[in-house]
């Protein structure tokens, strides 16, 4: 039988949002005070519309956590929503190790690629063997979890649900993921593993601070499969002016199945956002997070984030646009989209 594989768009419905909680152990531990907050107001949030798998490292923490939560959901009329796992975790980044999920032969797979924290940058051994431990805590119910031995991050692949991927040629063909596979080989496994039936590759566009090489959440979304939003700087005197411009045509020259060329959204460009250090850091408007009803978008207390929030709420007319404060998760070189993991319908049950 011949084995038909979708990777669904974010915009699909889903049963739930994985988010894996910050501890004294990680990177976290001089801020957590300032970070559990934002961490807990998007918990918040994806409650009000689906499932919340959380899981950390710190036991005590967590059975705290589970409590409050199931608290302020049963105030909201929403019980039974929350699951939490003990599980160890090197970092938070719930969408670089989290799993992906396809549809295949319409029916759910869990693919657990493998996460070496961008190329060995980081820690990763505990982020690596995340996946399994959800499964073994019976999370995913009877869906079936697929071990790929492939370095994949959830945040370097876009799709829209239709068997296009987008993605960056600088962060999948970079030597310290794959270092066997060329482009044809990565293409050819993205294919059987995802269903990708072709990849757009963007080989412009960075922001400075990230550690991700480029990772498409952080540029560039499919919005519908029509439909692309994108991170685009107007000051010429920027560092990022000529790549982000590069970027842009990039988009210009991508073609839809049928030959026409895309719909293109510019985000704004917010002012600099620095470290204590006076480093910029990778504050982007692109890191939003489709729920269902609702998107959630980063905002970072600069004066654009007004004009993103009327942006993203006109793209998605449909859903409920929620603005989290995201300043404290940039100091640790990610946002929003960054740290959540969405998994779709049919697979987290209450």
């Amino acid at each position: 039988m011949t084995t038909l594989r979708v990777l669904p768009a974010e915009w699909a419905s889903q049963s739930a949002v994985v988010l894996t909680w910050p501890h004294p152990g990680t990177d976290w531990a001089t801020i957590l005070d300032e970070a559990e907050p934002v961490f807990l107001e998007i918990a918040h949030s994806v409650l009000r519309f689906e499932h919340l798998v959380v899981s950390c490292e710190h036991v005590v923490r967590l059975q705290d956590l589970e409590r409050d939560l199931n608290a302020w959901a049963a105030q909201h009329g929403l019980t039974g929503r929350v699951r939490a796992v003990p599980a160890p975790a090197n970092d938070t980044w719930t969408r670089d190790h989290g799993p992906i999920t396809v549809i295949t032969n319409g029916e759910p797979t869990l693919l657990d690629f493998r996460f070496n924290a961008w190329g060995g940058k980081f820690p990763w051994e505990k982020d690596d063997a995340l996946n399994r431990h959800l499964a073994n805590f019976g999370v995913f119910g009877t869906t079936p979890m697929q071990a790929v031995d492939f370095v994949l991050e959830g945040g370097s692949i876009e799709s829209d649900g239709e068997g296009t991927l987008m993605a960056t040629s600088e962060c999948l063909l970079t030597p310290t993921r794959n270092a066997s596979m060329d482009r044809g080989a990565i293409e050819q496994l993205l294919s059987e593993m995802l269903g990708a039936q072709r990849i757009l590759w963007l080989n412009h566009g960075y922001l400075a601070g990230d550690d991700t090489d480029s990772h498409i959440d952080t540029l560039a979304r499919f919005c519908a499969p029509d439909h692309i939003c994108y991170v685009a700087c107007p000051d010429v005197a920027d560092e990022h002016y000529s790549a982000l411009a590069a970027m842009e045509e990039d988009l210009r020259e991508f073609r839809q199945r049928d030959g026409k060329p895309y719909k293109l959204t510019a985000l704004p460009w917010p002012d600099p956002v620095l470290d204590d250090e006076g480093e910029r850091l990778p504050a982007t408007y692109a890191n939003f997070l489709i729920i269902n009803g609702a998107v959630l978008v980063p905002v970072y207390d600069v004066p654009q984030d007004q004009d993103a929030i009327r942006i993203i709420s006109q793209i998605f007319s449909d859903r409920e646009i929620i603005p989290i404060r995201c300043r404290t998760l940039v100091k640790q070189h990610g946002s929003l989209h960054c740290v959540t993991m969405q998994i779709p319908e049919g697979v987290v049950a209450p």
